[in-house]
């Protein structure tokens, strides 16, 4: 898989979808790639925060009163929380949105696609930045079969840790993009 493979396949309108989430927080986030091969940049959450201590995500966050969108949104938190500033040409499709079932939050997730390798600096929101080699990790998804969930629930594992929730649903649609586009390649 390449950047290039990449940007075709998960490239697309940048535009909300048309579901209703009035019972929710609105928030999204960035996924970035970057790299050859491909790579995600992806954060260890600290365990003193309130909502989702500990877990691995993309960075982003909650919609701010002066957001002017969604997009503004995910290219504000991740600014704040990896010190990465991405433009909005640098911004390739939007993957579906997505729920958190214990928080509260409609997650419209944003792709982008950096060339070279980018300097990160991680802010109090941030115990640690993960740079993960994309196709590996994508191979790694299994279903979560540890969180008694309503919805199809998956989990992808990097370097002992698990990535599950609203964020393995994201990678989940990225991997069914990938694959349908044919750009992952089959293991066995």
């Amino acid at each position: 898989m390449t950047l290039k493979m990449l940007r075709s396949a998960l490239s697309g309108p940048l535009e909300a979808d048309h579901m209703q989430y009035d019972e929710y927080k609105m928030a999204s986030v960035l996924v970035v790639t970057y790299g050859d091969p491909p790579h995600v940049i992806m954060t260890a959450k600290p365990s003193h925060m309130r909502l989702h201590a500990g877990e691995i995500s993309f960075p982003g966050g909650k919609v701010e009163d002066g957001d002017a969108d969604l997009l503004y949104t995910a290219l504000r938190e991740t600014w704040e929380e990896i010190g990465l500033r991405i433009g909005r040409s640098q911004v390739v499709g939007r993957l579906d949105t997505v729920t958190t079932l214990n928080s509260g939050f409609a997650i419209s997730p944003f792709v982008a696609v950096v060339d070279g390798q980018p300097d990160l600096l991680p802010n109090s929101e941030v115990d640690q930045i993960l740079r993960i080699p994309l196709e590996e990790f994508l191979d790694t998804v299994a279903p979560d079969t540890e969180h008694n969930a309503p919805l199809s629930m998956f989990t992808f594992e990097h370097d002992g840790r698990i990535v599950w929730g609203a964020s393995a649903r994201i990678l989940k649609q990225m991997r069914d993009l990938l694959s349908a586009r044919g750009c992952l390649q089959e293991r066995n």
